[in-house]
């Protein structure tokens, strides 16, 4: 019979430990409310809603810092404050009376831009990949190049603020071979990769 009694002491127990615990890791965040109680004045027991600034007000006190820290810990600062107030250090009591409000994280989109592959790839055609990306990256979109690509004469062709046309051309052979770091460049909107395909014996 003893040890069912223990069984359900646990039962009730854990709980409260856990709760405990969970109090003392807690850090107080902007907008969540705590009730303030001190023993020897009535009149300073309230609720007290954390500010966006991590303040909160209290007679006698004024405003202190609150967000980020423990309960423990506003509980030590309200103490303090109040001492020179009374005969001897009151006895205060901090505890989170509600939780502030937690907005759901906002989803950004990935930035994509539009670029195009012509030629000797496995899927040319436009490709959307992401802002930032390198020729090396979107030639992996586009499925790579085919057996027949002429690797050593891709080239990159970009429209530049003046409305003229810029060709870089990049050895994709010596940029495997780490020769070269041409594959690195990025990409802007509009940029068109021109793969040609080899010429017999080349």
């Amino acid at each position: 019979m003893s040890i069912l009694r223990r069984l359900l002491a646990l039962v009730f127990v854990l709980p409260f430990l856990a709760g405990i615990a969970w109090a003392q890791d807690y850090r107080v965040r902007s907008g969540d409310v705590l009730q303030i109680e001190v023993l020897e004045d009535a009149t300073l027991n309230r609720s007290a809603i954390v500010l966006p600034d991590g303040q909160i007000s209290l007679p006698l006190v004024g405003s202190i810092r609150a967000a980020g820290r423990s309960l423990a810990q506003v509980q030590e600062d309200l103490t303090a404050r109040l001492a020179p107030n009374f005969a001897t250090p009151p006895t205060v009591f901090v505890t989170l009376d509600a939780l502030a409000e937690r907005l759901p994280p906002i989803e950004i989109p990935e930035v994509t831009i539009d670029i195009y592959v012509l030629g000797a790839a496995n899927t040319p055609g436009r490709v959307d990949v992401r802002k930032g990306a390198t020729l090396l990256q979107a030639l992996a979109q586009a499925g790579g190049l085919s057996p027949f690509a002429a690797k050593k004469r891709v080239q990159l062709r970009r429209v530049d603020k003046s409305g003229t046309e810029q060709v870089y051309n990049f050895d994709i052979d010596a940029i495997e071979r780490g020769a070269s770091g041409g594959g690195a460049t990025r990409l802007v909107r509009g940029d068109v990769i021109v793969i040609p395909q080899r010429k017999l014996f080349e």
